[in-house]
């Protein structure tokens, strides 16, 4: 038998050495150069340091100096704060349920000092000179420096051999120093942070507003790249910037969330940001954000994890919600829209005479434009796909109307001709009135060529199309239920506690989804009917995704993603097809549509719908000014 399998001998219950419980803490506390970099810049912070400055050596493996010109700590203090569990930020159990402070455990001075030799130097305000404390000898000894705390960390984990092995080069430990530094910099703009290795400055950031600060830190591209971000929902204050799905990563190394100044990893959190580009992306595209949510201290928990980056939320739902509203609505306004401004919100609407494109109709639009009138619409639904949700024809979706009175049915198969406009009707497009310009030709039945002030617009009318129909038939599905289609045998699987309790619990919300789940015995779930568009699937691995993610996040949140998904799939049948040839007027009706439909960048599968070429581009494609 395996000596690992075999019981080990009974051993007494006995207090552990003082020595070993600050080696475990430290274990849990420290695990890099970083976490040190992190616990001292937050006390830095907590003392009211206005510049903070970091020097690093060998990546922080061999020495580590924080300084700040904060309060200080007075000299007969300096022995206390090395002790575990000792700290000036809490002093109750009221003040621990609403930390304001970065740091509050009073572990980590005690954790460092348990594996690299510390040493403290600090002055008051007052005080004829600094102090300084030798963590390792206890020595106390007159120190010169001005008002505020430098603590000097010297060889990490000399004790500790065998986790000094685990470390990476230097030049990867300083990166995540710095990186360290930077999740600071992000959320506190009133501090400077400088930033040295091997006694070079590496980066540095002054003081400045909040907006600077996270252009000095992200770059200008993240800047020109993204929308501005703010929500207030009761409590809740969401603010920052979300990039452009147009600006996604590979990597989600540009997404930083902040709850009350402290920077956390939540995969909450993470969740309602993803769910807010879930149309927009494309593939395992990573966006980039920075958050910043404020909420009364005591609707969150920090006291969850020893690096104090995972929270826990009193309302975890309404958290989510917030979130995914705050970046969907910084997402939903078309980027050329919104670069044009105010300047088109006076063009006349467009009088619109198109053909009727084999089952293409020009309609009214649903709702009020302010780019000017016109509509440019689908052919109506595939019967199948249009039974699935029991929708009306397309135009009624849109908001009822019949067709453009200059409109007319081409013949089936023949050629497309357009109704000449009367001549009071003319349509007169100037360069600089329309976000998205004046559309002058059509090439390879698959792209609208336009002109606008900056240059060359080109447009994939089809994924264009696509978004145009998926956010109208977003916006009148509105509550309705999906279709369902009984099941002649129900569907039976073995369900766990969580799964059975979720479904008896959330039996309306599954029903508006078109699925019908109840328990059959103490330990399987039946589905006796499932969504009408997804006959032929795997409705029990449906149900089980269904059921995990109700018992995870907010209701409302599932069942739209789940009618969105198969919107999505009825606005792709429902788009204009490549090799459709396009009147000039129609291809204008398409370019209006989309500079006021929401998300009109990216279709519904996140593939981009137009791009700008500039006259400097062109210019240089053909060499001119050399």
């Amino acid at each position: 038998m395996n000596a690992l399998l075999q019981p080990a001998p009974r051993r007494p219950i006995r207090e552990l050495p003082d020595e070993l419980i600050s080696q475990i803490a430290a274990g849990e506390v420290v695990e890099r150069p970083a976490s040190v970099v992190r616990e001292l810049v937050d006390n830095a912070l907590d003392a009211g340091g206005r510049e903070i400055a970091i020097k690093l050596a060998a990546g922080g493996v061999r020495s580590i100096l924080v300084e700040d010109d904060g309060q200080g700590i007075p000299s007969d203090e300096l022995p206390l704060a090395l002790r575990r569990h000792a700290t000036s930020k809490i002093a109750s159990l009221a003040e621990l349920e609403g930390v304001v402070t970065m740091g509050f455990r009073g572990e980590a001075l005690a954790a460092i000092a348990s594996v690299a030799e510390l040493a403290i130097a600090s002055r008051t305000e007052g005080a004829p000179h600094a102090q300084r404390l030798d963590a390792r000898s206890g020595e106390l000894v007159p120190a010169a420096r001005g008002i505020g705390t430098s603590v000097e960390v010297r060889e990490l984990f000399f004790s500790t051999p065998a986790r000094r092995k685990f470390l990476k080069t230097d030049a990867t430990e300083f990166a995540h120093c710095l990186d360290a530094v930077r999740r600071h910099a992000l959320a506190r703009p009133d501090v400077g942070f400088a930033v040295w290795h091997e006694g070079k400055l590496s980066q540095q950031w002054r003081r400045a507003a909040q907006a600077q600060r996270i252009r000095d830190v992200m770059g200008d591209e993240f800047v020109e790249q993204s929308c501005e971000v703010l929500l207030e929902a009761g409590p809740m204050r969401i603010t920052g910037r979300a990039g452009t799905p147009a600006a996604a990563r590979a990597r989600a190394d540009q997404q930083y969330v902040y709850v009350n100044g402290r920077y956390v990893r939540d995969k909450l959190i993470a969740h309602g940001v993803r769910s807010a580009y879930e149309d927009v992306l494309h593939g395992g595209r990573q966006p980039a954000y920075v958050l910043f949510i404020e909420i009364a201290p005591d609707r969150v928990d920090v006291n969850v994890h020893p690096t104090k980056i995972e929270v826990r939320f009193r309302d975890s739902r309404e958290v989510h919600q917030a979130v995914r509203r705050a970046v969907e609505g910084a997402l939903a306004a078309p980027r050329a829209a919104a670069a044009a401004g105010d300047e088109a919100g006076g063009v006349a609407g467009v009088l619109l005479a198109s053909e009727h494109l084999a089952g293409y109709s020009a309609v009214p639009a649903a709702r009020p434009a302010p780019f000017g009138g016109g509509g440019f619409a689908p052919s109506p639904m595939r019967p199948q796909v249009q039974g699935a949700l029991g929708l009306q024809q397309v135009a009624t979706l849109w908001g009822g109307g019949e067709a453009a009175p200059a409109a007319r049915l081409a013949p089936a198969g023949g050629a497309l001709s357009a109704v000449p406009p009367a001549p009071a009707q003319a349509l007169d497009f100037q360069r600089d009135e329309w976000p998205l310009g004046r559309a002058i030709a059509q090439i390879g039945g698959v792209f609208v060529l336009a002109e606008n002030s900056h240059g060359l617009v080109i447009v994939d009318m089809h994924a264009a199309h696509e978004r145009i129909v998926y956010e109208r038939l977003k916006a009148s599905l509105g509550s309705t239920a999906i279709d369902s289609q009984p099941l002649l045998i129900p569907a039976t699987f073995a369900a766990t506690a969580q799964e059975i309790a979720t479904a008896q619990a959330q039996a309306d919300n599954l029903r508006t989804l078109g699925l019908d789940v109840s328990p059959l015995s103490a330990t399987t779930l039946a589905v006796r009917s499932q969504p009408a568009a997804l006959v032929g699937g795997d409705v029990v691995e449906l149900a089980r995704s269904v059921l995990a993610e109700l018992s995870q996040y907010d209701a409302s949140s599932v069942i739209q993603r789940a009618q969105d998904e198969l919107l999505s799939t009825m606005a792709c049948h429902g788009a204009v097809r490549a090799n459709r040839q396009l009147t000039i007027d129609e291809m204008n009706a398409l370019l209006r549509d989309m500079e006021r439909t929401e998300r009109s960048d990216q279709c519904n599968h996140g593939r981009p719908t137009w791009r700008q070429i500039t006259m400097k581009e062109l210019d240089a494609l053909f060499w001119r000014g050399r």
